[in-house]
């Protein structure tokens, strides 16, 4: 089902370009207003939250008149989270949950993410019909004059999401004496981790926590890692941990400054929540998720089954399967026991459950031995260049030099101009082999 304006996840893209301007935001708001109006719900409610980007200030209200014209009332919450909104969609029995971000892109891009009454993002078949609706004549669609929606400003999205964060554990749950450095990359977590954190008794020693509207993800955050290492040696902490843009992603770091991915932290989730008879099913990983990840769960006996790669496929997959564990090796992680998306604050969470009686974080995180992975980003003017002849020649040798001994994936990036290399292998002069026959070919 190809689909004109949403990608993997959600609308993105860079802003005043292409679709991503007020006058498109308009009409994303009137069709998807129009779309769930339609559904004959007695509340007719969306509820609109945001990162920390400069341009919010001018999509967010494009977006909300197209809402109101559509009849739809609507809360606008600020900075929060992306599952945050998610879990306060399901929450209020809102009728449509908008996040308006581009996640881990750089500040000049920007977008949205849909979720529907179940806190769920929205399925290819609605947002193809909600792509219909945009291109149909916006006055088709007008609600009459009396009908509009009104706007209001909920200041306590961050408090009530805290608080859900916190149901999720025992009331006696202590962070105290727990040393931890909280990179929350300038991004919609700046607010609710600090806070949730050092509620829960921890000493947090915060960067990333000071956006200007063009700083986010900017050499910090789970994208730029880096950072992280250096603040958990320098104050000497028990854990570091990195968001994203929107915080449905983390990356950490152990207390010797080895940096975790999200294939470890699903791995030691898994291994626990077995141990604890919480895992139900199996584990959902992606075309991504590390070779040594899925040695890993074969030999625990653990199901293990890949999906596309983006955090909704995954959900869909452990939906399928009735799985309560699924994720990938970026820090998308999805704790379907808790929540219906990605949500790094709350795994980091879990991760701190795991470690609150003082066991270190390389002790638990010594799970697997991951294969060495090569994951090369180039960007591209067209990322059909890997249709190329020359490229599938390419492609289709290295696959042939590697079979039986690792595993190559060329993919389109769903969310960025980029053209994705995945080699794994623990032959290292194959793996720049292979990676180097197919990177020659795009440009």
């Amino acid at each position: 089902m190809k689909k004109k304006y949403f990608g993997t996840d959600g609308i993105r893209g860079t802003v005043n370009i292409g679709n991503i301007n007020g006058e498109k935001f308009f009409k994303f708001g009137l069709a998807a207003g129009t779309y769930f109006k339609n559904l004959k719900k007695r509340k007719q409610v969306a509820i609109i939250a945001k990162d920390t980007r400069l341009s919010g200030y001018t999509l967010e209200p494009a977006l909300v008149s197209g809402l109101a014209s559509a009849g739809m009332h609507i809360f606008t919450l600020g900075p929060l989270p992306t599952n945050g909104l998610a879990m306060l969609t399901k929450k209020m029995k809102a009728n449509l949950g908008i996040m308006i971000t581009a996640s881990h892109n750089p500040f000049h891009d920007n977008g949205l993410k849909l979720f529907g009454p179940d806190g769920m993002k929205l399925s290819d078949k609605i947002e193809k019909k909600i792509e219909n609706l945009i291109d149909a004549k916006t006055i088709y669609h007008l609600s009459e004059s009396e009908s509009l929606g009104r706007v209001k400003r909920l200041e306590d999205g961050n408090d009530k999401y805290i608080q859900i964060l916190k149901n999720n554990f025992p009331r006696d749950f202590s962070l105290k004496g727990m040393r931890i450095v909280l990179d929350c990359a300038n991004g919609a977590g700046y607010k609710s981790a600090p806070k949730i954190l050092s509620e829960l008794g921890a000493r947090i020693f915060a960067i990333g926590v000071k956006p200007n509207g063009l700083n986010i993800n900017y050499k910090c955050g789970s994208t730029f890692p880096e950072v992280l290492r250096k603040y958990v040696k320098k104050f000497k902490a028990d854990l570091g941990i990195a968001l994203d843009g929107d915080a449905d992603r983390v990356i950490m770091c152990d207390e010797k400054a080895q940096i975790i991915d999200g294939d470890q932290i699903i791995a030691m989730i898994a291994k626990r929540w077995k141990r604890k008879k919480i895992l139900k099913g199996g584990v959902i990983g992606t075309l991504m998720s590390n070779y040594g990840l899925e040695k890993f769960f074969l030999s625990e006996q653990i199901n293990f089954k890949r999906s596309n790669v983006g955090d909704r496929y995954v959900k869909e997959m452990m939906k399928k399967y009735s799985y309560n564990l699924g994720g990938e090796q970026s820090g998308h992680i999805i704790l379907g026991k808790f929540a219906t998306t990605g949500d790094g604050l709350l795994v980091a969470l879990e991760t701190l459950f795991a470690l609150r009686k003082g066991k270190k974080a390389s002790q638990i995180f010594k799970v697997y031995r991951s294969v060495p992975q090569k994951l090369l980003n180039i960007k591209v003017k067209n990322k059909k260049i890997i249709h190329s002849l020359k490229c599938k020649k390419a492609i289709k040798l290295a696959n042939k030099l590697i079979k039986g001994k690792g595993r190559l994936l060329v993919r389109p990036s769903g969310t960025e101009p980029k053209v994705r290399i995945m080699c794994e292998t623990t032959n290292l002069s194959l793996l720049k082999k292979c990676v180097d026959l197919v990177k020659k070919t795009i440009h």
